[in-house]
């Protein structure tokens, strides 16, 4: 039995918005806008635990090149161990988009890990690949 540190909220919700704001993937627009709206296009599920000190965001889109269900943005801030809501995060996952693989990207640069994915590779993810434009490590959960 999984511990419930996960409410669903909407995509632009303030309190996920401010997280996401300080995760390395935001993107900057030239001329200064900051949309409200923040996950993109396509099916999307995302998780704000009750202390709002973490964010995680699923999407199934197409055009990526992966199969599956991706973990478009996970930022932990608070206490609880990484692993351990990026386990509870995917159990959400099998339950909307059952038996789909989810997969996510890691930019190694980006991130403060002599080990990067590290988080994810205790909660039972392994590397499948690396892209070949951004050179970003793609780690999966199979179905």
């Amino acid at each position: 039995m999984l511990d419930c540190h996960w409410l669903p909220c909407k995509d632009g919700d303030r309190r996920a918005l401010a997280l996401f704001n300080r995760h390395y993937s935001k993107y900057h627009y030239a001329d200064g806008r900051k949309p409200a709206l923040f996950v993109g296009p396509g099916e999307k599920m995302v998780l704000l635990t009750v202390d709002c000190l973490a964010l995680f965001v699923w999407r199934k889109f197409q055009g990526d090149g992966q199969e599956g269900v991706n973990c478009a943005v996970f930022r932990n801030e608070g206490p609880i161990l990484s692993s351990e809501l990026i386990r509870e995060a995917s159990y959400w996952a099998e339950q909307r988009w059952p038996g789909e693989r989810q997969y996510t990207y890691v930019k190694a640069s980006a991130i403060q890990s002599s080990n990067p994915g590290y988080c994810f590779k205790v909660a039972g993810w392994k590397i499948c690949g690396i892209t070949k434009v951004n050179k970003l490590i793609i780690l999966e959960r199979p179905a």
